[in-house]
């Protein structure tokens, strides 16, 4: 009669880089605002380009516009937040309001020069996403972090 052995189970995969990627909040980040700009910069195309707007006005319009998408995408797929929501919508709301007037400034300005105004929007875009990254993560997303330890009563010494 023949032994049955029982060959050795293959090593367990190695994470896909897929998996490995989409692990960090930063690629996350990236993808989720990548989707963004794609809604912003659609956006600000229709009503600047086929609606006529001034560019002061398409560039703020469409940026607001996009608020709820990224709100989303960003709470949910880049960082998995459990913070409470009106907190979260606050300090983001606080954020856009700050990014809306820096973004104007910055495609207004540069839509004097040879790039327009979809270089400056590209420019503002670059700008913000690095200062939102951190807010995002530190401040706007931010989990409440975990109780304490229940600490002891103080001590004879203490109680004075």
């Amino acid at each position: 009669m023949a032994e049955l052995t029982s060959s050795p189970e293959p090593a367990p995969a190695a994470p896909s880089l897929l998996k490995r990627l989409l692990s960090h909040s930063g690629v996350r980040y990236l993808i989720a605002g990548g989707l963004s700009f794609l809604v912003d910069f659609g956006l600000l195309a229709l009503l600047h380009d086929v609606l006529l707007w001034p560019v002061w006005l398409a560039s703020g319009v469409s940026f607001l516009l996009s608020f709820a998408f990224t709100y989303t995408i960003q709470r949910v797929f880049s960082f998995g937040s459990r913070a409470p929501h009106g907190r979260a919508v606050l300090r983001y709301t606080l954020l856009v309001a700050f990014n809306t007037l820096a973004t104007i400034l910055i495609v207004s300005l540069v839509n004097a020069s040879v790039v327009g105004w979809a270089g400056g929007k590209v420019v503002a875009t670059v700008v913000t996403t690095a200062w939102n990254y951190f807010a995002y993560r530190y401040w706007v997303f931010a989990d409440d972090p975990e109780p304490n330890e229940p600490t002891p009563p103080p001590g004879p010494a203490e109680r004075n």
